[in-house]
Formats: C-alpha cells, structure tokens, sequence
C-alpha cells in the first residue's frame, strides 16, 4: 500500500516531470509476492523536446527480497526498451525476454542478485543504518538490461534538510551510476533518505551530462511507520 510521489526540476528551477513507486500485493507462479510499479514521465515544456515515459516493475520475496521479475518499458527522447527478465533460481539464469527485438536469451546470475527497484526495498530492510559510519560502502550484485553489474552506495553523513512537510532528519548517501548517455560520471547523485524506520527518498540531485536533474517528494501514503518530521 506505500505510495511515493516525487516532482522533478531540471537545472534547479525548470519543471521537468514526476515519479511514483507503488507497492501492492501480488501473485507470482502462485507465490505471494511484492510488486512495485516505478513510474516517471515528464510534464510541460521539457516533453516537448525530450519526452520522457518510463515503467517500471518488480516482483520479489516477501522475506529474503529476492527478485522474480523485473520489467523494463522506456521511452526517453526517442530510446526505447522494451523487456522483461525472470530469474530461475534453481538454475541459477536470468531469462531474457526482449519484447522490442521479439528476442528470448539466457544470462547466468548468483543467487543473490538484486534488480533496479528490489535493490532499494532490499536495503530498507536489511541495510543497518544504525552502526553504519561516514565513508562505509555498501555493495550489490545488480542484474540490468542482460549484464551483472556492481551497484556501490557510500554513506555521506546525517543531515537535517528542509521539505515540503517540514525539517526532517536524513541519511546522506553517494549511490555509483553508470557514467555514459545519462549522468556526467560515477558520482553524479546524491540521495536523502529519512533517518527514520521508513527510509524513504525525500530528496535525490544528479549532476547529468546536459544540465542537472532534481528529485523532491512531493507526496505519499501507506507509509509502514509514522513519518518523522520537524516542525
């Protein structure tokens, strides 16, 4: 039932788009199941010469997070992707449905891989913020597109940052991207998440390769926990 909403403003004050992540209940080969549905889209002048229209989707475990199904539908200014991706633990592949090319492939994968969207709600439950000190990595094995790549989040410090709903207390961290068609280099995005039990996004800034790209949470419900803020 957690719902995130997040506005997006390119280069600081443009108005660029907006984001949800939607948790719900779900069945996957008769297993009870996450699903989370990430959406972005842009809005106003900036679709008019970079239309933006992203979906995304996971299903994974409701104890250990391990990922089912992950799907991949993108239109970003002209690129297009169109996938799915299954992942059979018991032979230890990912199989490769690329819906666009009308494609099926196989790729190997560990059994403790994360997609895109299960990587985050992975580390909200087993990610211990309590003891973890400035400059600690965090790593995962992250399955994208029909590669295994590692994903590297840095913790940066404790900040209090202003919002939409008040002060709130955050944890600071450096998540690694890939440098190329998007962000300017590996370090190009800095996140806050709440300090508190929720440890949601409240606010994301990325350096990209033409202008900058900022993420503000704009609204939300269903939280788990109460939502901490300063008043």
């Amino acid at each position: 039932g957690e719902w995130l909403k997040f506005k997006l403003s390119y280069s600081g004050w443009v108005k660029a788009g907006y984001a949800t992540l939607k948790v719900e209940d779900a069945k996957y080969k008769g297993q009870s199941v996450y699903h989370v549905v990430g959406k972005g889209w842009t809005t106003g002048a900036i679709k008019w010469f970079f239309k933006v229209k992203d979906r995304y989707e996971s299903y994974f475990d409701k104890t250990n997070g391990k990922p089912y199904k992950f799907v991949r539908n993108i239109y970003e200014g002209g690129y297009t992707k169109n996938r799915t991706v299954e992942f059979d633990y018991n032979n230890n592949l990912a199989h490769i449905n690329d819906i666009k090319k009308g494609t099926k492939t196989t790729e190997p994968i560990q059994p403790d891989i994360q997609d895109m969207l299960s990587a985050y709600y992975y580390l909200r439950d087993h990610y211990d913020t309590e003891t973890i000190r400035v400059g600690e990595v965090v790593e995962l094995k992250m399955f994208f597109d029909d590669e295994i790549f590692t994903f590297k989040l840095k913790f940066l410090g404790r900040e209090t940052i202003k919002t939409k709903f008040g002060k709130v207390k955050c944890l600071k961290f450096r998540p690694y991207v890939m440098a190329g068609r998007v962000f300017h280099e590996e370090e190009s995005v800095t996140l806050w998440v709440s300090a508190d039990k929720n440890k949601i996004p409240l606010k994301i800034q990325a350096d990209l390769r033409v202008g900058s790209l900022r993420s503000d949470l704009e609204a939300f419900k269903g939280l788990k926990h109460p939502f901490e803020i300063q008043l």
